[in-house]
């Protein structure tokens, strides 16, 4: 399964308001000079999102966006979900063997699991712990 772009600028508008949570309405404007996206780009995606009720927009002069609900209750699944569609990384087909049957289910059913147990809070608050330790093997 990839992500597009639609789903990475997405998760970083998604993460951007829930960083400034409680600070107003944020302007796309800042979100797409901080992280160097089309601000047009922006705003075809947070349609979608404010239709699903996501996000809430806010007009007048000091108008922008901000997240409908908690962070803590918004998984990276309802943004992928809403941006990209239903999360399916290959077709499960009723005629294919068994055992890849399953084996397609179980790989869906990981990828949505990750998605849905991951809230915009942790994305928000993530703190890299440094680089990950290359693995070394000895002959």
């Amino acid at each position: 399964m990839k992500i597009s772009t639609k789903g990475r600028y997405g998760l970083t508008i998604m993460m951007a308001l829930a960083k400034r949570s409680g600070e107003g309405p944020i302007a796309l404007k800042l979100i797409a000079k901080e992280y160097s996206l089309s601000e047009h780009y922006l705003e075809q995606l947070i349609a979608p999102l404010r239709n699903a009720g996501l996000v809430k927009s806010i007009r007048g002069a000091y108008g922008g966006y901000m997240l409908a609900k908690e962070a803590s209750t918004i998984t990276a699944g309802d943004i992928i979900r809403v941006l990209e569609g239903p999360i399916s990384p290959v077709e499960v087909l009723d005629d294919e063997e068994p055992a890849k049957r399953n084996l397609w289910i179980k790989i869906r059913d990981a990828v949505k699991d990750v998605l849905d147990s991951t809230t915009l809070e942790d994305l928000a608050n993530y703190e890299d712990e440094g680089a990950q330790d290359a693995y070394m093997f000895y002959i």
